[in-house]
């Protein structure tokens, strides 16, 4: 069955590659891991790595031309096979002249063919990649639980994906043998992308793909018909279900480099120079399990003198942003430069809250922190505020008033800062907020907190006292009008009934959406949440 070789997205701004060179040629046998081409970016030269077997049929591009991201840059099958159909169906009737060592008598290209492939009797189920939040746009498949040719039942876990939220696990609901994976594992794959195939041991899959990809091609070549021809000399992919060769950074020592995107990745991680590692995989190909095993050898000497290390060298490291930290990037940008922020900043007198939670701790069933105490405290002054507790709608130009009252909580993880919530915080005791928080912090700390524990939040606490920060602010969680950044609590000379004493003092910094809050509305919220916060006893009654 031939397969597509597309123009993977090599970074974010990337919107065309050129092919620098061809490794390859029309007629080549192909293995999994050889090299197809170099292609240059605007980052870099990347190599362009074949994850199929075959012979190289098609070449869609020549030398130093450029192809937009999902171009058509080969295809690659059986010695022999056919491929106009295939290429009609991408291109519709501007299917790409086949280079001259597969050229045949000039005959009028196909137009594309609209029959339904019969799947009926295929006893199998195409696996796709969900929509795990409201924001994801593609997932990456973190690591492969199951392996082609295990069995599989209802409920069990296939992968583990990577989104812009956190790592979650990809059930199967069917039962079968799992036939196919589309993806390796650190991969990316887009929303209703093709992961993977599940059904009776020996189901004709290499079908469903084909009308997964003729699926994709038919309205693709429909909407080609409405517009010009492109001069580009690869078209646009329609086939968004067939494999993906995705590219790997050149290495080059003595020759070329074989290795596993995935033994790339981590060699980049740990700052091993690949080249120095032996490969154990087929043809000498590095693998996942030599880059784990590697032991550097010593910086080695410099005209006969020992180096010392790094004294003078300038080095950096370019690591790739997780799915989460891409996201939590476009969402502080589109906030603070989207949002018109203010900030209000008051000092907390924390003597009676020290005292009351020592009281309390000794009857709560569990430990309640300091910051379980501020959550309760701000969903008490939320329901005396509700102008505070509010969205401003971007598509409306309205102002949503929040009748529930849900806090989330900001946490630090080591791919970036997640939010679950505490819902409904002004109807829950103090005992319940602390287990909440804590299974939260745990489920975190294991990347294991779920789509729907990080949603509905009205307002969010920051605190980052417990890191010695004494004050700070934080970027609003929007659509939220409002968010609280909560400084540690610090010894200092107060003056209270006239004289110079020692205290423990506080400080919190609210920070505010003008388009929805006012300095007033903002200060009056700060001035009750305070008197919650001095004095818990009043947020238990």
């Amino acid at each position: 069955m031939a397969e597509v070789i597309k123009m993977p997205k090599m970074s974010d701004t990337m919107e065309e590659g050129v092919i620098a060179s061809w490794l390859k040629k029309v007629g080549d046998e192909v293995k999994s891991g050889d090299i197809l081409a170099e292609v240059e970016t605007d980052k870099a030269t990347m190599e362009l790595e074949s994850y199929d077997d075959g012979v190289l049929l098609h070449i869609g591009v020549e030398e130093k031309s450029a192809v937009p991201v999902d171009g058509v840059i080969a295809i690659i099958g059986e010695k022999g096979e056919k491929i106009d159909e295939l290429l009609a169906s991408l291109s519709g009737s501007n299917a790409p002249a086949a280079k001259e060592e597969e050229a045949a008598a000039p005959a009028p290209a196909p137009a594309a063919s609209t029959e339904k492939i019969d799947t009926s009797d295929i006893n199998a189920q195409v696996i796709k990649m969900p929509k795990m939040s409201d924001t994801m746009t593609e997932g990456v498949i973190a690591s492969w639980i199951k392996n082609v040719g295990d069995d599989v039942k209802s409920g069990d876990i296939l992968a583990e994906v990577e989104t812009d939220k956190a790592t979650m696990e990809l059930e199967s609901y069917d039962d079968g043998v799992l036939l196919y994976r589309a993806v390796e594992a650190g991969n990316g794959v887009p929303v209703d992308g093709v992961i993977a195939i599940i059904g009776e041991k020996g189901a004709d899959f290499e079908t469903l793909l084909k009308a997964e990809a003729a699926n994709a091609a038919a309205p693709a070549a429909e909407e080609k018909k409405e517009v010009a021809p492109a001069p580009a000399a690869a078209p646009k992919a329609t086939a968004a279900s067939a494999p993906v060769a995705l590219p790997t950074q050149a290495t080059h020592s003595n020759g070329r480099v074989i290795a596993s995107p995935l033994a790339k990745s981590l060699a980049k991680e740990k700052g091993y120079d690949i080249a120095q590692i032996p490969g154990t995989g087929d043809g000498g190909r590095i693998i996942k399990r030599d880059v784990e095993a590697f032991v550097p050898s010593a910086v080695p000497a410099v005209g006969g003198v020992a180096a010392t290390g790094a004294f003078g060298v300038e080095s950096y490291e370019d690591v790739p942003a997780t799915q989460m930290r891409k996201a939590i990037a476009k969402g502080v940008t589109a906030s603070q430069f989207g949002a018109p922020h203010f900030y209000l900043t008051m000092e907390i007198d924390m003597d009676k809250t020290i005292d009351a939670r020592a009281s309390i701790n000794e009857l709560a069933p569990v430990k309640i922190s300091f910051n379980d105490i501020i959550i309760k405290a701000v969903a008490a002054a939320l329901r005396k505020h509700p102008d505070v507790n509010t969205y401003w709608m971007s598509d409306t130009n309205s102002i949503r008033k929040n009748h529930h009252i849900s806090v989330g909580v900001a946490m630090a993880t080591e791919d970036g800062l997640v939010v679950p919530v505490v819902k409904f915080a002004d109807t829950k005791t103090l005992a319940q907020i602390s287990i909440e928080v804590k299974e939260f912090g745990a489920k975190a700390k294991a990347k294991k907190i779920q789509l729907d524990e990080m949603q509905g939040n009205t307002f969010t606490v920051s605190n980052l006292g417990m890191f010695g920060i004494e004050q700070f602010t934080s970027i609003i969680n929007a659509p939220e009008s409002c968010i609280l950044a909560v400084g540690g609590i610090k010894q200092t000379p107060v003056i209270k009934n006239g004289e110079i004493v020692p205290g423990n003092v506080m400080k919190i910094t609210l920070t505010c959406d003008h388009r929805t809050v006012d300095g007033a509305v903002g200060s009056a919220f700060l001035q009750t949440l305070k008197g919650f916060i001095e004095d818990p006893v009043r947020i238990l009654i």
